[in-house]
Formats: C-alpha cells, structure tokens, sequence
C-alpha cells in the first residue's frame, strides 16, 4: 500500500515539473536515491523551500563535448511580489557525462566526496560574459564537473541590458582634445536614452546588482542539485561569490578569489593612488609623471578605428587618459615586461609608441553588457566614492561612470555581510538614497583603469581579455582576456573594465532580499522566493570563513603583483585575519592571475584537490617575462606598422633572397674558375646578416616586446648589408659584369634605406 501511494506522489510530482517547460524537469530534478540531494542554503536552519526551475537551451557558443547550457528562472527582484520572472544563462560540463554527482558515488561510494566536489564559476565586469571560458576551465580542473555561470543581464543571458547608446557618447568624447569632464553632456544624453530603452522594455534596472546575482548563484546549485559546491570568482565577481558563501554556507565547499578588491574599498577615490603605486613598483615614478603633465599640456592624435561601425576615426589623448590605457595595458602579462621603455618612451615624447595599445582598447567598448554594468556600479559601488577632483592622475572611467550614474539616479545599495565581513558596518549611504544629485560633470577625470580576461577582460576574459581607458573607443590592450577569454582596454568607457575586474560593493535588494535563499524560489516561473527567518538568521549568524557547522571554509586569493585594479596588498590585508584563508601573490602577473599565468592555473587546481595543503605546485614569485628596462630596445613602432600592413617586408624579403641566390651564383663560378669572388662574399654577408637577425629575433620570448622595439644588435648587424651592399656595387660595375649585376646592388641600397631610414628611425 505503501509503495503504490509512494509510487502516485512521484508520479503526480513529476507531471507537475514536466508542466514548467521544456527541459525543466530534467536538469532541475536531483538524482533520486542519493543522500542529501541538494537544497539551498536556507535548509541550513529550516526546511527546504521548492527549488528553482531551469530551462534547457543550446549552448550560445563552443563548449567541450560533455556539456549542457540552459536558463536559471528567477524573479527579476525577490524583493518585489510578482516580480515578472528572468533567465539567467549557465553551462555544465560533468566529468564523464554523468548527472551531478554520480561520478562521485560510483568511484567512492560516498556522494560530495572531496575531490570530485564540483566549481561554479562567474566572471567579471560588472558585465562581462563567462560561457565562452567553460573550455577553459574543463581544462584547467579535469575530473570534475564545472559550472559556468552568466551574470543576470548579461550576453547570454535575458533580457541582455547592452547599452550602444554609452559607447556612441564615448566615441564623441574622443574626438575632441578637450578634457573629459567638460564633454560628459553627450554622454549624460545617451545613457538617459538607454534607460529609457531599457524601462520600455519592461527592465526594472534595481534588480541589477550583485545581491541578486548573489542569489541567483545560491539558487543554481539547488536546482542543479548538487549538495555543494566551490566558488570561483575573478575580479568584480569575487564580490557575488562572497555574498552567495554567506547566504548558503552549507553548500559552500571552499571560495576561489582571483584578484579581489575587499568589499570595503573605495574603488573609485582609490585607484590614481594605485596605478602610481604600481608604477613605483616598476620604478617608473618620474618617467610616469612626466609623460602625465607632458600630454596633459599636448594632447596626442591618433588614427584607429570606431568600435561600432569600423570605420576609421582621429581620437585625442591626454596625460590622463594615456595613464588609464597604461593601467588597463598592466592587466596583461606579457604588455608588463615593457611598460619601463614604453613609459621612458612616452615621456620622451615619442607618443606613436601608443598604437598598438589604441588600436586594442575598442574592443573594450564591446566587452561588456553597459546596461548592467552600470546598473550595478551606481547602486553598489559609486555612492560609497567621493571622486576628489584634485586627484592625480584623473582617470577617464570615474568621470564618465560618475556622468552615468548621476543621469540615471538609481537607489544606493546597503552594505551586506560576506565571507569576508560577516558584520559590516552600515554605510553612510542609505538603501533609499540616490546619487542623482552628484554632479555629472564634477571635475573628477576618473579614477579608475577599469576592468576584462578574458575574459578580462577581461578578458577577461577573457572575458576574457583584453585594456580599457578613455581610448577605449580606441581600442583595447590586453583582460581579462589575453588568454583564451580575452581582454580589453582603453581610455573608453564609462568604467570600462576586463573580463573582469572586481569593482562593486556587496549590496542586497534589502535585507529581505538579503536574507532570500535560493532554495525559496517557487517552481512556479512566477513566484517570488523569500528566505526563511531561521535560514536567513543562520547565514548572518556564521562568522567570517566559517559554515553553518562552525567548519572553516577554505579560502583561496590569489593577486598580480602589477595590478593596479585590485592591488594585491589590499586583498593580503582583507583576509590575512580570516580563519582559513591564504593569499598567494604572482610576480610579472596583473589582473585576473589564472587567465595568464599557468603557474596560477596549477595553484587553483591544487587548492581544489586538497584546500588544507600548503604544498605549492609552482613558484608563484617567478615572473612569466623579464622586464625590458629602457636602453634594452631600440624604440621603434615600425615593426607593428609593418604587422599591420605588411607590404614593407618586401624590402627585406627581396634583399635576403638576391643575397642567397648571389651567394649560390658565386660559388659556382668559383668551382668552374669563371671568378665569382666578390660575388660570394656580399652573398654571404647578406646571408649571415639574416641568419643573425633571425636568431636576436628568436631570443624575444615575449613577442609584444616588438610592438614598441627591436633588439640593438639590429643596428649592428646592418653594418653586414653596408658589407653586402658595396661588394654587390663594386661587382656590377666592373667592365666584366653583366647586366644582372646590378640587381643585388640596388636591392642593397633599398634595404639599407629600409633599415636606417625606416625600420630603426
């Protein structure tokens, strides 16, 4: 009797989940049979609330083999009754292609074993997109099953809040020489126009911030059902991770932070201090100043193309919108070997050393979600930020996000606990207040370097990434990519920030929202999801590091030595006095450490094998890249010239092949005694000189040393096609000679206009 009435409850449950929707009850339904199939973190006090639904979809872009996409359904505001209901976009790939897990159980017999406990990851922004590094991480953490996570509003997710409007408001800003803070009207009037879009399209922008992209992670692993899970956050995501390990601890397993800003920090007042920080660091303090005032007083032009329409445009850089490139330039780790000669070289007034970074930096402009990202910079990050005017140098991004902001007079963000701060003090801002009233145009030329890996860009990210300043519109550097995710820069965007970077505070819908689990979502699309009062009181009740059980969570952070976005000594101080928690810095890195370093790959993979050893798989203070001090190159901006249009390597191509062929041609009138000596000889100077240029060349591990310089030894080993050069002429003008004499001798000529008149100038 009672099995059959066992058997009508499972069947009338499951008819009720096949009625949310294709796909639903397939991903959202935990395995049956296996002990402690997943709740949210309210179950940590109360019992478990009806998990979410999911939606399944096909994956919007290339994923390893193994690997499902789909919707996590979610109200759009859990603070709100009847919140119209959202999709929030994610990816699994399982190790083995088996449910969640069941991998564990078959190879130990036990469900949620250590090492096979899944990790969940999220990049940063905000607004960078995560889906496309899901290789990347299967990759990176084989054997286990890794979750990639979108944020709400974001590229793959609905609605996607993009804002073209910003970016076309930027792009005017670039056109003029004029400093920022007197061009933000144009962009003031766009993002007021995206807003307006935005509210048409029915999007309640307060439900855009990272209390709710919190939630939505504590909601995923319910309907996922796994039981626990690790966070893995980068840059601005480290913040949600935070917040979702103190609102579902249980199902917290260990916390992944790469390249945090501490919940506290004031992002945007703090950030000139940390790029002149940084530079210091590269000792570069007064070569960075000069270069600041000398571009300050004299602007520089550039040729580059507009991130929208691809069509060519002149945009003009200052001092400081050159120091946030710069800055955006250092998330990279292989640009950061040769910011000491770029940086003596700009301050020495060779400004086309610039390009390559302008040319990247538009890119940033179309890294990010803007909608979103400035939906959670002005509620969670720019209230708690006084923009001093008289801050130096006045990065781009503060001024324009500070515009944004004030046009769009969303409500401030409360101060919320995390696994970090548990108890953090309420700020000045109240929940209801606005920052409408702060001046748009407030002389404040920005603060911030803004983040992408590729990811960043981040970007990265890389988003992954990527390098961002107010050239952004000109494009981007490095990011959060640089890696498989991609980065981005430039002096661009109104926070124009790499896949990644780590700028807003940890804030809450309301300290009802805060305390909503994302097992208390209805299954119905719907329905709102509260947190229970016991489940809400245990989340506030755990102290930092630790779970419900009064366990430690293991923390691991990780910090670029040159990272001017989220300094490495900030994040060493948030948790050197947290239970639990260690903190691992990487020289000759920047932003986003495991988009560009292996050595940070390998440390994160250990971390999640075994979280309580110390052991270090690699050196983490062994940089990636020597630095190239100035004097180490010739400075010349040529070779990128020439990567861009290659037509000049003609000139070198045609020398080095007559030289073979003069050289061939020679020895063979030696062998049948015809003369040929002279012949033989500029062949094999020429040939040499090749063979020597080749092998200086070959010497560079780091190939964007090129795009600012060449080795010296280039300048010397000309003297070889000075050699070359007179011997071929000597050759084709003696009475003897034929006519085709005279070949090598004018390609001799040629190229060594080429190499001192062009290549070295």
């Amino acid at each position: 009797m009672r099995s059959l009435r066992g058997a009508a409850v499972a069947a009338f449950v499951a008819a009720l989940m096949l009625m949310e929707g294709p796909g639903s009850a397939a991903l959202a339904a935990p395995a049956s049979g296996r002990p402690g199939a997943a709740t949210a973190a309210g179950e940590t006090a109360a019992g478990a609330s009806a998990t979410a639904p999911v939606e399944e979809r096909p994956c919007p872009v290339t994923v390893p083999a193994g690997t499902t996409c789909g919707y996590l359904l979610v109200p759009e505001r859990r603070d709100v009754p009847n919140s119209r209901t959202i999709k929030v976009g994610y990816a699994v790939h399982r190790a083995g292609g088996e449910a969640p897990g069941q991998a564990t159980e078959q190879a130990t017999g036990q469900a949620g074993a250590q090492d096979a406990d899944p990790v969940v990851y999220m990049s940063g922004g905000p607004g960078s997109a995560s889906l496309q590094l899901t290789g990347l991480l299967t990759q990176m953490l084989p054997g286990r099953d890794v979750i990639v996570l979108e944020q709400r509003g974001g590229r793959y997710s609905e609605p996607r809040l993009d804002c073209p409007e910003i970016v076309e408001g930027v792009v005017d800003i670039l056109r003029t020489p004029s400093p920022a803070a007197d061009e933000t009207a144009g962009v003031v009037r766009r993002a007021a126009a995206c807003q307006s879009r935005l509210e048409s399209e029915h999007v309640d922008l307060r439900g855009y911030r990272t209390a709710e992209i919190a939630a939505d992670i504590v909601d995923l692993r319910s309907a996922l059902g796994y039981r626990r899970w690790y966070l893995f956050g980068v840059s601005y995501s480290t913040r949600p991770m935070l917040r979702a390990a103190a609102l579902d601890p249980q199902g917290s397993r260990g916390i992944v932070l790469d390249s945090l800003l501490p919940p506290r920090a004031r992002w945007y007042d703090e950030s000139p201090g940390s790029l002149t920080a940084t530079m210091a660091k590269l000792g570069l303090t007064s070569r960075f100043d000069t270069m600041v005032a000398a571009l300050n007083a004299h602007p520089a032009a550039y040729e580059t193309r507009d991130p929208l329409t691809s069509k060519r445009l002149t945009v003009w850089l200052n001092g400081d919108d050159v120091a946030t490139i710069l800055g955006e330039a250092l998330h990279e780790t292989d640009v950061i070997p040769i910011m000491p000669a770029l940086v003596d070289g700009l301050a020495a007034g060779r400004t086309e050393l610039l390009q390559p970074l302008v040319d990247q930096a538009g890119d940033g402009l179309t890294s990010h979600e803007w909608g979103l990202y400035y939906a959670v910079q002005c509620q969670d990050e720019t209230p708690g930020n006084s923009f001093p005017g008289s801050a130096h140098p006045r990065l781009f991004t503060g001024v324009v996000d500070a515009a944004v902001c004030g046009a769009w007079g969303l409500p401030a963000s409360r101060t919320e606990p995390d696994a970090l701060t548990p108890d953090p003090a309420v700020t000045a801002v109240g929940a209801d207040a606005t920052i409408a009233g702060r001046s748009a145009t407030a002389d404040t030329r920005g603060t911030t370097t803004g983040n992408s890996p590729t990811g960043n860009s981040p970007t990265g990210n890389s988003t992954n990434g990527n390098t961002a300043a107010r050239s952004a519109t000109a494009g981007s550097t490095a990011s959060r990519g640089t890696t498989a995710e991609g980065r981005a820069a430039g002096r661009a965007t109104a926070g124009n920030a790499r896949a990644g970077r780590n700028t807003t505070r940890n804030a809450s819908a309301g300290r009802a929202a805060a305390g909503s689990t994302a097992a208390g979502n209805s299954a119905s699309a719907n329905a709102v999801r509260r947190r229970t009062a016991a489940g809400s009181a245990a989340a506030r009740r755990g102290t930092a590091g630790e779970t419900a059980a009064g366990g430690e969570v293991p923390i691991l952070v990780l910090g670029g030595r040159y990272d001017p976005t989220t300094p490495p000594e900030a994040a060493r101080e948030a948790v050197s006095a947290v239970p639990g928690a260690r903190f691992a810095e990487f020289d000759g890195v920047g932003h986003a450490v495991f988009l560009s370093s292996e050595c940070g790959r390998r440390t994160i993979a250990a971390f999640l094998a075994d979280p309580a050893s110390a052991a270090r798989p690699c050196d983490p203070g062994v940089a990636p890249y020597a630095m190239v001090r100035p004097g180490d190159l010739l400075l010349t901006s040529s070779v990128y010239r020439m990567l861009r249009s290659p037509a000049p390597l003609a000139i070198p191509a045609a020398f080095l092949l007559v030289a073979a062929v003069q050289l061939l041609v020679g020895l063979v009138s030696l062998l049948r005694r015809r003369g040929g000596g002279l012949s033989v000889l500029a062949g094999l100077a020429g040939v040499v000189l090749g063979a020597l240029s080749a092998l200086s060349l070959s010497g560079i591990t780091d190939p964007v040393v090129l795009a600012i310089g060449v080795p010296p030894a280039l300048a010397w080993f000309g003297l070889l096609a000075i050699v070359c050069t007179v011997l071929s002429v000597v050759e084709a003008f003696r009475l003897t000679a034929g006519a085709a004499k005279i070949v090598p001798a004018l390609t001799g000529m040629a190229f060594l206009a080429w190499l001192y008149g062009w290549l070295l100038a």
